[in-house]
């Protein structure tokens, strides 16, 4: 199969599908419990069951060693469906409240949680079988239909997912679209209930753009230059492992891969002396010949990459810098004494390229970081706890990692998600309901003359007396001004006052 196999829809099928998503959740049949159970059964067996295709077709297209794609995306992708089928009923019941005073009496309110409908959901290529199964796990949870669009630079996957969703799950509710910016246009030009996409920010604008058209709300992973701070007294030969870990893990074409390290020159030679020791152990002499090291995905990105290198205007290669357009392939790359305005820190790098930048301590590096837009997320390695807070108290991130890289993605309790460029929104367990999920208000009262006597002070005409006891029930005494006598006292006026109006009722 090559890239040009991959069937693009035209635009008849991407409306019908579109309408049928629509007029599918309209009717109801999304919403009921059973049916969505059945869904996300039916969606975790379609990776079990095809574990061997699904890793095939992602290594025809990035090279992924079969423990990267099992890993890193058909068991998450498993345990958010299995997360999902645990917790369905009770993240779909109904929630009641403790109503205000003035409501207290005759009255009920309740949290709904209900489908927003029909969704789009556009996925990315780096990750194309987890990006797109995590998401569409939580809109089939929330009872919503979706349209799937898979990445048209991952061909293999993308026709696919398409082959297996048709066959597993219900195809009036959720259809695969294939194509690339053409197709993805056309998908932007129908009203949408909510709008998933995974990808980078340029992109995100337009999709954006598109939204407020019809106010469609949003949900944005995006990414963004990812540092990583290194305290000069941490384990440097640990964080080294874990931080080349990160950066190779799938080539580096992943949204919160470490971007670039800040490091004092103190610290610096031992840490690159560490890192080409990590680079050894993990990938051997010659990366290029590892069955355990990713490709580029494409001959664009691989020119991108490369001409970072080529034109980057300062900095020295201490390790890798090999490659070979044919093959796709970048030696994992570290470069050190690079300058604050290279060019290779313009933009988030998504491959194998690791610039270091000299600090001279964290005060720099907290405000090198501040002076560029919030990354994705922000990794310290440090055993000093007062510095560790520090760091986090005094910068902003999607997310952040102590000690380590890449593996809060995995933690279906923290939610996910980025912060001004790199994103809005989050998922990932509950938080993956939670994005494709309106949450209604309601307010049930009674038709009594006990709740009409309670709310007789709204009324006109309006009286001073009126006004007391609306002051009584409405507001509140400030939490400053709070203390035993204020909370009881105004306990028994309001007693006094509706025992008395009780009284006269009767009578």
């Amino acid at each position: 199969m090559t890239f040009h196999s991959l069937h693009y829809n035209n635009e008849a099928e991407i409306d019908q599908a579109a309408l049928l998503c629509q007029r599918t959740f309209k009717s109801g049949h999304t919403r009921p419990l059973p049916f969505r159970r059945h869904q996300l059964e039916q969606l975790w067996r379609l990776i079990d069951e095809n574990e061997d295709q699904l890793c095939n077709a992602v290594h025809k297209d990035l090279h992924k060693h079969k423990n990267e794609v099992v890993l890193g995306e058909l068991c998450m992708s498993k345990e958010e469906i299995n997360t999902a089928l645990v917790h369905l009923e009770d993240w779909t019941k109904d929630e009641k409240t403790i109503p205000a005073l003035v409501n207290r009496i005759g009255t009920t309110c309740i949290k709904r949680k209900e489908p927003k409908g029909a969704a789009l959901i556009i996925a990315p290529w780096n990750y194309p079988v987890y990006l797109a199964i995590a998401p569409l796990a939580g809109a089939i949870a929330a009872g919503c239909t979706a349209v799937l669009k898979p990445s048209e630079v991952a061909p293999h996957t993308a026709q696919l997912l398409s082959e297996l969703l048709s066959r597993y799950l219900d195809y009036s509710a959720f259809i695969v679209i294939n194509g690339a910016a053409q197709e993805t246009t056309r998908l932007l030009k129908h009203k949408w209930d909510h709008i998933f996409y995974t990808g980078n920010s340029d992109v995100a604008k337009i999709i954006m753009k598109a939204a407020s058209n019809n106010l469609t709300s949003l949900t944005l992973e995006l990414g963004g230059k990812s540092p990583a701070i290194i305290d000069e007294d941490a384990n440097l030969a640990l964080a080294a492992k874990r931080i080349m870990f990160g950066k190779t893990f799938n080539a580096g074409q992943t949204c919160v891969a470490p971007d670039y390290i800040l490091v004092t020159e103190k610290a610096e030679a031992k840490l690159i002396a560490a890192l080409k020791t990590a680079a050894l152990e993990l990938y051997g002499d010659n990366p290029q010949n590892s069955s355990s090291y990713g490709r580029i995905v494409n001959n664009r990105h691989f020119h991108r990459l490369h001409n970072l290198l080529k034109f980057n205007k300062s900095g020295k290669i201490v390790f890798g810098g090999q490659v070979d357009e044919l093959d796709l392939y970048i030696a994992p790359t570290v470069i050190t004494n690079v300058d604050r305005d290279d060019k290779l820190m313009e933009n988030e790098i998504f491959g194998p390229l690791l610039p270091i930048i000299r600090v001279a301590d964290v005060d720099d590096a907290i405000e090198f970081i501040n002076s560029k837009h919030e990354p994705l997320a922000l990794y310290v390695f440090s055993n000093n706890k007062k510095l560790v807070k520090k760091v986090l108290d005094s910068t902003r991130s999607g997310g952040a990692l102590v000690n380590d890289t890449l593996m809060h993605v995995s933690e279906s309790s923290l939610p996910f998600g980025g912060i001004g460029n790199s994103g809005m929104g989050s998922y990932h367990g509950k938080s993956s309901f939670d994005a494709f999920t309106h949450v209604r208000s309601v307010m049930i009262k009674t038709l009594t003359p006990v709740s009409e006597m309670v709310m007789n002070m709204r009324y006109a005409p309006y009286t001073s007396s009126k006004l007391a006891i609306g002051k009584l029930a409405i507001e509140h005494v400030p939490y400053f001004k709070r203390g035993f006598l204020f909370r009881n006292m105004k306990w028994i006026a309001l007693m006094l006052v509706f025992g008395l109006g009780y009284k006269r009722a009767l009578a």
